[in-house]
């Protein structure tokens, strides 16, 4: 018996472990190969066959007509094709909150969206908050409390926060933190969000905001 064969790296039959490992690479590469030529499947014809449909979305009080594919995000539709760049594209699977929108009045993440889901649903963006040039109240906030610095987040925070207080128009602290949770902040401003959002609370409890 040869040394090898001693070491455990033969069997009786005469293969080598070494070459029956090496001949299964090689086959599993080849059937890897083959998987990748075979024709698609129904669904997947189905959905690359796929048209667009024309749907209307209402963004910001506005009306629009336009095709869609049935995969395009609200996200998508509404920065590449209707203009809407404040809501901004961040992880793409609903973890950051950077695209948060308003439908309806409340908060939704426009990554998870599908554009043919908002249809006959009102769609407001941080677009949709200024009044012209002026500033809304919740976006006014966030300057005079310097809740923001790099910014990138800074339309999610604000959509949050405006879909937190038209829920809940007096909240506490604890409140505002649960709120705003689902809105990450990588420079790390939260401190000065809270106090925003607590400043336009109070504000409109007061009756000093419109």
């Amino acid at each position: 018996m040869s040394d090898q064969c001693k070491k455990g790296g033969c069997d009786h039959s005469g293969v080598s472990r070494r070459g029956f490992l090496t001949t299964m690479g090689v086959g599993a590469v080849a059937a890897a190969a083959a998987g990748s030529a075979l024709p698609a499947t129904a669904e997947q014809q189905k959905a690359s066959a796929a048209e667009p449909m024309t749907i209307g979305l209402s963004v910001n009080g506005r009306k629009h007509r336009l095709a869609v594919e049935p995969r395009e995000t609200l996200l998508a539709v509404l920065r590449e094709r209707l203009g809407f760049v404040g809501t901004k594209p961040g992880c793409e699977r609903g973890e950051c909150g950077a695209c948060t929108v308003l439908v309806d009045g409340v908060t939704r993440y426009a990554c998870l969206t599908l554009a043919l889901e908002a249809e006959g649903h009102e769609i407001t963006t941080i677009e949709g908050l200024a009044r012209g040039e002026e500033l809304g109240d919740v976006q006014k906030a966030f300057v005079e409390e310097d809740a923001l610095q790099c910014g990138y987040c800074t339309p999610g925070q604000i959509m949050a926060a405006e879909g937190l207080l038209r829920a809940n128009p007096s909240p506490t602290l604890d409140d505002v933190r649960l709120g705003m949770s689902g809105n990450l902040c990588r420079c790390g401003a939260y401190g000065h969000i809270f106090k925003a959002v607590e400043r336009v609370a109070r504000a409109r409890r007061e009756g000093g905001a419109k």
